[in-house]
């Protein structure tokens, strides 16, 4: 929340209501971050991966081996639909 309409954290959290704080998160799930530079950073990691896997004979390059802020998932749909099912 650091930043937001140029207030600090704890001012965000005084006047920010809890309903407002729904909506944030809602943006959030569907948009992710707000932080400009991991935005950045993974717009930049899907084109590397799209570049390396074009150059590549195996494909085998995910966005997270271009995004160092950003976790890999626990686990694929590919094995979750697997395990699951």
């Amino acid at each position: 929340m650091h930043g937001i309409g140029g207030h600090t954290i704890a001012e965000a959290q005084r006047q920010l209501t809890y309903g407002e704080f729904l909506i944030w998160m809602r943006y959030r799930d569907k948009r992710g971050s707000l932080n400009t530079g991991l935005r950045v950073e993974r717009g930049a990691a899907l084109l590397a991966t799209l570049y390396a896997n074009s150059k590549s004979k195996n494909g085998g390059y995910q966005l997270y081996d271009f995004a160092p802020h950003h976790d890999a998932p626990v686990m694929t749909l590919e094995r979750a639909m697997e395990e699951w099912a």
